[in-house]
């Protein structure tokens, strides 16, 4: 850390970040306290929800096993990959020059990273979805006792935990690397990002197949033939339905954002060190920490806030609590880039990204809200039969992945404008006044309509938009490939600068759809009911939402990589070309390969969540000839339905995980790196698609 020159100043702000880290944690800790000391409810409340804690728990233990081997191996994989590919003129300079002795350190170094990325990722899965589960049953018991307020509050913290686990130990773990490897970080922060990406595949996979295997077994047999309530109690699949909720929005979703964390932390120090070997300045890898240590504490001001507000819409209270976050961070991040950098251009990138993941918030609804037109429009449609649902959906479906697209391209285009073209000096003062004029009449506008709180954050987005106009500077072409891609990385840093709100949103949703389910099968009231359906539906919508933001900030994340891919095989072979040659047949062959990937993964999950729901169908209607069980006067075995999802999860898990892993090796080793480069390609495009 110190032999990079660094200031007395700068080696505060980053003690500092790491500082924010651990109240992340400690934040987690004091929530974790709150929900345990809750009440629980009722005998049979706590029946049924003892099924659902113990399925949740024998999936992740047997997941974990399944994963631990896999980690072994690639640990083993990370200690030798220092030996194909030799360390970077940096690294080298690190330990004077010895490079037998740079190999064996950062071999050893990498290989702990890659162990303390996995390790967090599945922290945040584990702990995360724990308390999920430990929030449902108390959000059940709160609704029992007239509480929308109080139900509201614990589904909210319960989710908080998820996500301040995931803030703090991804800030916590890249801070960590760059103070004890300084200048040697970007190769050992490779296997920091490929620790935590592995656990999200597994997770996000294994969880995914899981809970859909679960969820159609139980509805197909339950709903459809023997024409059950959701959550009936006489439907053997009804507790691996609502374990999947857990396994796959909650514990499977957190560790994909953790992911998304992770890569971008990774990515922008890696960049960051790359433009500092360029012009001297520190605070091309400072700024991006700093900013991530603000959007931890805005995250922590804005979801403490949601149990604050008096309402009675779930929805409404963590959007406002997402708008105070975002005013916080946008307005601490202008400040600091200002005072610190001296360039309002890195602050309007951040804000940029802020602005990507409030923009998914109304797509998201478009295309899945009840009271969307479009929603509407397949719901009219079943008046003309299936197909016709079937077709409007498809088609809503795809335009969806258009709109998501065009914002996303919308976001790396002003990454470019800002280091591709000047703003002309003469008219920065009047566009700042013209800026000022129009933010001060939206917030009079606001005011008129007795919407001040509106009128102030549209007030703050004109002022974000003429700043970045007039933060625009032009790079010399020798360099401008490099600011742009640390520019996309920005974007990735402010996407993700809430994620304590993302994960929050998302996790609320499993935790609500489980209460609702507890109290269907424990038989509550009707007022108690209507509550956790209310939270319920709030928590559809809330999920569908932070998906959204997750496949935008993993598209991010993932431009931002493939920059400090082209970046780090730079720094070891200067000759090395930065562009991909389509031209190129070897080229061509890495883009088709890594476009027909995503579907290939696409195919064979579908093909495993159908086998694995095929025997819970058969497993449901083998207990519900039992004339007891089909009339309630006895309880199905609910544990074999469970097993039945786990055991198929992790069988289908590996073939997958095995491809993802050596795939782009193959591509590597038998095409090399521009081929490579193309597969890359291939696969961002793909799969931001797809998803």
């Amino acid at each position: 850390m110190f032999e990079m020159d660094i200031e007395v100043f700068e080696q505060v702000m980053i003690y500092i970040v790491l500082a924010i880290a651990g109240v992340a944690l400690a934040y987690a800790f004091w929530l974790r306290n709150y929900i345990m000391a809750a009440d629980k409810g009722t005998a049979e409340m706590q029946r049924h929800w003892g099924h659902i804690r113990d399925g949740a728990n024998a999936y992740l233990r047997t997941q974990l096993r399944t994963i631990a081997i896999m980690i072994v191996l690639l640990t083993v994989a990370m200690f030798l990959s220092v030996f194909v590919v030799k360390p970077t003129p940096e690294a080298n300079e690190y330990f004077d020059g010895d490079e037998d002795r740079a190999r064996l350190i950062i071999a050893l170094a990498r290989s702990l990273a890659f162990v303390m990325g996995s390790t967090f990722s599945a922290m945040v899965g584990f702990f995360g979805m724990n308390m999920a589960v430990q929030g449902n049953v108390r959000v059940a018991a709160a609704a029992d006792r007239g509480g929308y307020q109080e139900a509201l509050k614990i589904a909210y913290r319960s989710g908080i935990i998820t996500g301040m686990l995931t803030d703090g130990l991804g800030l916590f773990g890249g801070t960590m690397i760059l103070i004890v490897c300084g200048k040697a970080s970007p190769d050992v922060l490779l296997g920091f990002g490929f620790g935590g990406t592995l656990l999200a595949l597994f997770m996000r996979v294994g969880g995914g197949i899981y809970t859909k295997a679960a969820d159609v077994g139980a509805d197909l047999v339950g709903k459809v033939e023997a024409g059950m309530e959701e959550d009936d109690p006489r439907n053997a699949a009804v507790i691996a339905d609502l374990v999947g909720d857990n396994v796959g929005d909650c514990a499977g979703m957190a560790a994909d954002i953790f992911e998304s964390y992770e890569v971008t932390i990774v990515s922008s120090l890696i960049l960051g060190l790359a433009l500092t070997a360029i012009n001297g300045e520190l605070y091309w890898i400072v700024l991006p920490l700093l900013v991530r240590g603000i959007g931890v504490v805005s995250s922590i001001v804005g979801t403490y806030a949601v149990s604050l507000w008096r309402v009675d819409d779930a929805e409404e209270a963590m959007f406002k609590s997402y708008e105070i976050s975002s005013g916080i961070t946008i307005s601490a991040t202008f400040l600091l880039a200002w005072l610190y950098a001296g360039q309002l251009s890195l602050a309007t990138l951040v804000a940029v990204g802020v602005a990507l993941a409030v923009a998914f918030n109304p797509l998201t609804s478009y295309a899945t809200s009840a009271k969307s037109k479009r929603v509407q429009t397949i719901s009219a449609a079943t008046r003309f039969g299936p197909a016709s649902v079937i077709l409007e959906g498809l088609s809503l479906g795809y335009l969806s992945s258009v709109w998501a697209l065009f914002v996303i391209v919308a976001s790396l285009a002003a990454a470019i404008m800002v280091y591709s073209y000047d703003f002309p000096d003469v008219l920065k003062l009047p566009a700042v006044l013209v800026g000022l004029v129009l933010a001060v009449a939206a917030i009079a506008r606001g005011q008129m309509r007795k919407h001040l709180v509106e009128g102030f954050f549209l007030a703050m987005w004109i002022m974000v938009f003429t700043l970045f106009l007039v933060s625009m500077h032009e790079i010399p072409a020798v360099h401008r490939y490099s600011y742009i891609l640390f520019g996309v990385t920005l974007i990735g840093v402010g996407m993700l600068s809430h994620t304590g709100n993302n994960v929050s949103m998302d996790t609320f949703g499993p935790i609500s759809d489980n209460a609702n389910g507890i109290g269907e099968l424990a038989g509550m009231g009707p007022e108690a009911r209507r509550i956790m359906a209310d939270l319920d539906a709030a928590g559809n919508t809330t999920k569908a939402i932070t998906k959204g933001v997750a496949i935008g900030s993993a598209v991010i994340a993932a431009v931002s990589l493939f920059g400090s891919f082209f970046s780090d095989i730079q720094r070891v072979d200067p000759t090395f070309e930065k562009v991909v040659n389509l031209a190129n047949p070897t080229v061509f062959v890495g883009l088709l390969i890594g476009g027909s990937l995503p579907l290939l993964f696409s195919g064979l999950l579908i093909k495993a969540v159908t086998r694995a729901a095929g025997l819970i169908i058969a497993e449901v209607r083998r207990q519900l000839r039992d004339p007891e069980i089909a009339n309630g006067t006895k309880s199905p075995d609910y544990a074999q339905a469970v097993t039945i999802s786990t055991r198929s999860a992790q069988a289908e898990l590996v073939p997958v995980g095995i491809i993802a892993v050596l795939a782009p090796l193959a591509v590597g080793f038998l095409l090399k790196e521009q081929a490579l480069g193309g597969f890359l390609a291939g696969v961002i495009v793909t799969g931001q698609l797809l998803a």
